[in-house]
């Protein structure tokens, strides 16, 4: 006898009741009807596939695409007393072949895997003899071209209703637009779905832009405000560990967070935070899907992000408790220049694509109608070198060729070397003295790479050798000895890139069967850019407003509380010109930065920055050449 939705919600999760449109949803999936749901972060997904997969007879087949988020679900489960077994990688086959056969036997309810595992043969005819009673694609957008997360793996999910062609399909995200839910359902052939869309309102936070020249400051002063924990997202490795060292030295708790790190390292750092042991985390966004922390509040990205879904969904793990918190973009306008630089500059079109492609084939020299399943170690960044090619490019243009099949890419390739210098300059000047070949590569590292001396610090050797004019072998060999010597701690990984080609050499032919995708993908990531451009310039609209409408969405009532709301409140004039008055007052003494009048003024720092701007508008005041106002003459 099935068992009720509410009594499964209450037995294992502690709920009484279903949230929002949970129970619709549910009702559904248990009635063999296709859903496409669309909830908000933190609105309750996995409830939506794991409560009727639990009320049913059979085990449910669920694809999500980052093994953390597939390892945390599965440890949920298990803690819950409910079955789960996970393929996630490193697994060998015969592992493999035991896991599917507890599946089959063992009375397993849920088998969580990657897309990329659903191309295993092992893995499909195991499914095939499976009683699958829901299959659930996580994550959803990934399968679509438009999704700003498009993976060409997640196209292979429309196998599954080969597989097991008697059991209903849900697909769920948090971000996704009409286009988007279009390109999902006609992917997973998805039959009369239900779709159901709760409000992406989260009323809770409060959505805001801060310009900002000095944005290290402009952090540190916000994780002084924030009381429980925070997280601060950026676009690299690097930067979590130059933002953690900074915050760490101005006296505030934090660790950072990226994919590079070791599973012990992410652990032991994630289980700091989750325990409040550490307050701010800075992380790329490799960090924080599927991680369920309530009291996050605030969210900070200190770089732009590409795409407003990106921004929406980690803005979005801010106040998952209902408790009021903020989601602060902090940018300026060399940021917004460096965004267009490292998104849309280095996005291959077909022209270069066909001259990666041809360059390629005559670097391996293989001749037309040949070269399929040969391998190659590529040294990457001399053969960029050689054919004079922008590496970013070239590095996009190779993963283009390697989504598309016309080669195959190894994971080595995101592997670089790095190094830290751990002796002090004076151990330095010394050792240099004694060792005078080795002083050209230091001193071009020195140069090249700043805070080599604070965190470990990715280099390239075929960049420091063609500077020195020493072979890139010389500069590994001086980088040993320097590592020997305790000069720096130094991390040799191969930079060489394996590609294997998969199809016989037909130049243009080759690329023209997929060209037009290319142009796609071009239009696709163009568009993201520029949409999370236009909401960063748009100060007439409430943010909470504009991120609603991007995602389909109206909303008349303004939040009340981001930057454009604030801005547009009644402001006193006989305040404003107070403050005016005892800005010019200090000015007259000395001149001062904007963050030296606001920590001198005992105002608001809204207010202090409008009197600022007024006294600009007015030339009462203007910016001295290190950027201190100073009063006009008249």
């Amino acid at each position: 006898m099935q068992q009720h939705p509410q009594e499964i919600l209450q037995q294992y999760w502690g709920f009484p009741n279903f949230r929002n449109s949970q129970q619709a949803i549910i009702e559904a999936v248990l009635a063999n009807q296709d859903v496409m749901a669309l909830l908000p972060t933190g609105g309750g997904k996995s409830i939506c596939y794991q409560v009727p997969a639990l009320a049913k007879e059979g085990i449910c087949i669920v694809v999500s695409p980052l093994i953390a988020l597939i390892q945390n679900q599965v440890d949920t489960l298990k803690k819950l007393g409910i079955k789960a077994i996970a393929l996630t990688g490193g697994i060998s086959f015969g592992e493999v072949n035991d896991l599917l056969d507890n599946c089959l036997y063992g009375n397993y309810k849920f088998l969580y895997l990657s897309p990329e595992r659903l191309q295993q043969e092992l893995v499909k005819e195991r499914i095939k003899q499976m009683n699958v009673n829901l299959i659930a694609i996580d994550e959803a957008h990934c399968i679509s071209h438009w999704g700003n997360d498009f993976r060409p793996a997640y196209l292979e999910c429309d196998i599954l209703r080969e597989l097991a062609p008697n059991a209903p399909m849900i697909a769920l995200t948090a971000t996704a637009t009409e286009t988007v839910v279009k390109d999902i359902c006609q992917n997973l052939q998805l039959q009369d779905p239900l779709v159901i869309k709760d409000s992406f309102s989260r009323n809770n936070i409060t959505y805001s832009l801060c310009w900002e020249e000095d944005k290290k400051y402009r952090l540190k002063e916000l994780c002084g405000q924030v009381r429980n924990s925070a997280i601060v997202y950026v676009r690299s490795r690097r930067m979590t560990t130059e933002l953690a060292s900074y915050l760490t030295a101005q006296g505030h708790s934090a660790t950072f967070f990226h994919g590079g790190l070791s599973k012990k390292d992410k652990d032991k750092r994630l289980m700091q935070w989750l325990q409040n042991k550490v307050k701010v985390m800075v992380a790329t966004n490799a960090f924080g899907m599927g991680i369920d922390k309530p009291d996050v509040g605030l969210v900070v990205h200190y770089q732009i992000p590409d795409s407003v879904e990106n921004y929406f969904q980690e803005a979005g793990r801010a106040g998952r408790d209902g408790s009021p918190a903020n989601a602060i973009l902090i940018t300026n306008e060399t940021d917004k220049t460096q965004v267009r630089k490292q998104f849309l500059s280095v996005l291959p079109d077909v022209t270069f694509i066909k001259l990666l492609y041809r360059k390629l084939n005559n670097y391996f020299q293989i001749p037309f109608g040949e070269g399929s399943g040969e391998t190659f170690a590529l040294p990457f960044y001399s053969f960029c070198s050689i054919y004079k090619l922008n590496t970013a490019l070239a590095y996009n243009g190779l993963r283009l060729l390697d989504q598309n099949s016309v080669l195959s890419l190894t994971e080595a390739f995101s592997q670089r070397t790095s190094i830290r210098v751990i002796a002090a300059k004076r151990e330095i000047f010394n050792y240099l003295e004694k060792n005078q070949k080795s002083a050209p590569v230091v001193q071009v590292i020195l140069r090249t790479y700043g805070g080599v001396f604070d965190y470990e610090t990715k280099i390239n050797p075929h960049l420091i050798s063609s500077k020195v004019k020493y072979s890139e072998k010389e500069v590994l060999a001086i980088l040993q000895q320097l590592e020997k010597d305790e000069i720096i701690e130094y991390k040799a990984q191969s930079s060489d890139l394996e590609i294997t080609f998969l199809v016989p050499r037909e130049d243009e032919r080759t690329i023209n069967i997929f060209a037009n995708k290319i142009k796609h993908i071009q239009q696709v990531r163009t568009e993201h850019v520029n949409a999370m451009l236009a909401y960063i310039d748009n100060n007439k609209r409430c943010r909470s407003q504009q991120l609603l409408a991007y995602f389909g969405e109206s909303s008349k009532e303004n939040c009340g509380k981001c930057d454009v709301c604030l801005r547009k409140s009644p402001v006193d004039r006989d305040i404003i010109f107070i403050i005016e008055q005892d800005i010019l007052k200090l000015l007259r003494i000395k001149n001062e930065s904007s963050r030296r009048l606001i920590q001198l003024l005992t105002y608001k720092e809204s207010s202090v920055i409008l009197a600022i701007q007024r006294l600009l508008e007015d030339e009462k005041i203007r910016i001295d050449s290190i950027n201190q106002y100073e009063i006009i003459e008249q």
